[in-house]
């Protein structure tokens, strides 16, 4: 009896351990972005479905803030001329549809706030007024790396210009 006892309660510690893990594996996961993008390699490139032009007015510290839309939904975010990519923050990715464990944070980047590291995705579209760039590459940092979205070069170099003049930046697609 008692060893019926302690095998039933080997097994039951084994399952309860060993459970979540089956459970986490089988459970079918939203295709990321990533994903998207191997199985579709001629949509690799960023480009236009809209063309159209945007003027910014710099804030009193000379930044240019913006509410963006990025895959439909809008953020506030920061055009960074000196960011070579979008950079988003955990939260962002949270309510674009990126989980927790979907996201490999494998890639070590420099920021004006020091080292950190970052996962890869790829973004299907950013706008902002009458311009849309699809398949943009983005950075995703910990929320305490990255306090606000930085619009950066992935998406800056896919529109016909870019520039600052007067207190104003001008996008143009």
């Amino acid at each position: 009896m008692l060893a019926r006892a302690i095998f039933l309660l080997v097994g039951l510690s084994l399952g309860a351990t060993q459970i979540p893990a089956l459970v986490e594996k089988f459970q079918p996961r939203p295709e990321t972005s990533i994903e998207k993008a191997e199985a579709r390699p001629e949509a690799a490139k960023p480009e236009a479905v809209s063309l159209g032009g945007v003027n910014l007015k710099a804030d009193a510290r000379g930044h240019f803030n913006a509410t963006f839309r990025i895959n439909g939904k809008s953020f506030d975010g920061l055009v960074d001329t000196g960011a070579s990519m979008v950079a988003i923050n955990e939260t962002i990715a949270r309510r674009l549809g990126y989980g927790v464990n979907s996201l490999d944070f494998k890639y070590a980047i420099s920021t004006a706030n020091g080292q950190t590291m970052a996962a890869y995705v790829k973004l299907d579209r950013v706008e902002i007024g009458a311009i849309r760039v699809q398949n943009v590459d983005a950075m995703v940092l910990k929320d305490n790396a990255l306090g606000n979205m930085l619009i950066g070069m992935s998406f800056l170099k896919q529109l016909s210009s870019f520039k600052v003049s007067g207190g104003e930046m001008r996008l143009v697609r």
